[in-house]
């Protein structure tokens, strides 16, 4: 099994397996592709299976407990430590099990705590997996994730901005939720054989020739796939299927043939693809949805249909255009965002979250209120992005400033310019319940120890300009004191029951002390006009021109629509 990477979806006649379950498809965890890749040459094999399988064996052999520590992985996969703490940050971030000790781990823990062997290798061996390109696709499904691999327009491509670069495709942006699991429907497909060796055993006393599955081992497929629409929150995986649904809890359950378990997996995926097809051409044919993203820029306020949340996967918020854009727990389906294609607009998303995207915006300032496993921004120009995060992962962007709480350092991959990052600046009434609720500390914040990774993606076909695949990417510098200013959040909601009085992150000396002589020199600029003596109408004058003065900078700056936005809500 450990030979074939491209296997057969029949299945034999001696060894017949049972049908997929008609009422429960099987589903891509989109976790792992969408917040789980890492542009490290030195996680990426050619063949993951070769590699993967000895070294499995090794750490095995070394560790009692099926663990693997910071100091194991940089023994084993010659990494530095900076790159093998990332390993188990980002592992953490995606794991399928809220009970596994990385998951729960605080961030001063991780290298001890250490990851499972299984989780490991299957987070290592989907580093060589390959994201859709954001462009149209009659067959998505078939679209083959070559690797690598160049191509003579990479080196104009790279040159473009950020927008330019994914507007250079044709289709708009991203690709459609059901492009995008269809097209990791298929990565797995033509990798499931070896996937499958890799958690599988021998069978006692049938030597390497007869592999086995374990219900234990099988559960660890739940770090890829997932049945049902209710994600991670669903049933275990192994209650899905036919081979460990009734064991006995009180019992070992039986391993189970993994020849077996395979084709019964690509059953269930071929199934899955054919009704994504199936739903991908009765859209075409039918009217549009705004769940397949895309949705047609307004340059309206907030309308009822721009968030299009649905039972499995995020909500998405797009096409927001010059307007003002408010989100609360309470209208959020789910615990995943995705803020995209927003332009020129101020975007408050006040919500515990566990996954949030932020893709293909503007001149936009975007507010995500506590996000306990990952935040990603990518293909952004001139954005505000304020978030209180566990960790930020910012990719292709330009002219960006990011106001960040994050208790692990920030990631900077691909091609980036002219990036700044402040501490955290500002705070809402039930920012510190959000935060605890997700598991965010407000006590670390490491949003100036910015980690630059390649400047090139490699999982990325749009980002292969030929030569310069070890660039580094380019890091942020930090804002200047003298232009941090808090950013207050109104209180549309003035009943909300919320403890946070003030920003939770504490300010570093330079940027308080900033802040207290902006507002001392406010203070006195106050008590000027105060004490001035003038008489009545040279005082109403003066007035006048302030409130002029301002009008002007409101207009200037694009504030005066937000100001009419919400005061129209």
């Amino acid at each position: 099994m450990t030979d074939s990477v491209e296997p057969s979806t029949s299945s034999s006649a001696e060894d017949p397996n049972p049908s997929p379950n008609p009422n429960s498809l099987i589903h891509p965890r989109r976790e792992p592709f969408e917040h789980g890749l890492l542009p490290i040459p030195k996680l990426i094999f050619s063949d993951p299976t070769q590699t993967l399988a000895p070294l499995k064996q090794k750490l095995a052999a070394s560790s009692s407990t099926l663990r693997v520590d910071t100091a194991s992985l940089v023994e084993s996969l010659q990494i530095s430590i900076d790159h093998a703490r990332l390993v188990l940050d980002t592992l953490a971030s995606v794991l399928h099990s809220e009970s596994d000790p990385l998951a729960r781990a605080k961030p001063d823990e991780i290298d001890f705590v250490g990851a499972d062997l299984r989780d490991l290798i299957l987070f290592l061996y989907i580093q060589s997996y390959k994201k859709l390109l954001p462009r149209a696709h009659k067959d998505s499904a078939s679209v083959a994730d070559v690797w690598p691999s160049t191509s003579a327009f990479d080196g104009y491509l790279s040159a473009l901005s950020p927008l330019q670069l994914v507007r250079s495709n044709s289709r708009r942006f991203m690709p459609s939720q059901a492009d995008e699991e269809a097209h990791q429907l298929s990565y797995l497909q033509k990798h499931l054989a070896n996937i499958v060796s890799l958690l599988a055993e021998p069978a006692e006393g049938e030597g390497e020739e007869s592999l086995v599955l374990s219900m234990e081992g099988f559960e660890h497929l739940g770090f890829l796939i997932q049945f049902g629409d209710k994600g991670s929150e669903g049933v275990p995986l192994s209650q899905a299927t036919p081979f460990f649904a009734n064991s006995d809890p009180d019992m070992p359950a039986v391993p189970v043939p993994a020849a077996q378990v395979h084709d019964w997996l690509l059953q269930n995926i071929a199934s899955a693809l054919e009704s994504i097809s199936e739903r991908m051409s009765a859209k075409e044919n039918g009217p549009s949805s705004g769940s397949d993203q895309d949705v047609a820029m307004a340059d309206a306020c907030t309308s009822s249909n721009k968030a299009s949340p649905s039972a499995r996967g995020p909500s998405f918020i797009e096409g927001i255009s010059k307007s003002s854009y408010v989100k609360q727990a309470s209208d959020l389906k789910g615990s995943s965002v995705k803020v995209i294609n927003c332009h020129d607009s101020v975007i408050y998303i006040l919500a515990p979250l566990r996954y949030a995207t932020i893709y293909g915006c503007s001149d936009a300032t975007i507010i995500l209120g506590a996000v306990g496993k990952a935040v990603r921004i990518e293909h952004c120009e001139r954005v505000h992005v304020i978030a209180a995060a566990k960790r930020a992962c910012i990719a292709n962007c330009r002219e960006c400033v990011f106001f960040l709480g994050v208790n692990q350092r920030p990631l900077m991959v691909g091609d980036n310019h002219k990036l700044q990052v402040a501490p955290y600046n500002t705070f809402y009434s039930q920012l510190e319940e959000h935060m605890a609720e997700v598991g965010i500390e407000a006590t670390i914040n490491r949003w100036d120890e910015p980690l630059a990774l390649g400047a090139v993606d490699p999982h990325d076909s749009l980002s292969h300009p030929a030569g310069v695949s070890d660039t580094q990417a380019e890091s942020a510098a930090r804002l200047d004191p003298d232009q941090f200013t808090n950013f207050l959040i109104p209180n549309w909601f003035g009943g909300d029951p919320g403890s946070t009085k003030d920003n939770p992150f504490p300010l570093p000396d330079v940027y308080m002390a900033s802040q207290q002589r902006n507002q001392k020199n406010l203070g006195e600029i106050k008590q000027l006009l105060k004490e001035a003596s003038l008489e009545e109408n040279r005082k109403r004058e003066l007035s006048c021109a302030i409130h002029v003065y301002f009008k002007d900078w409101l207009y200037a700056s694009g504030n005066i629509r937000q100001l009419y936005c919400l005061q129209g809500d």
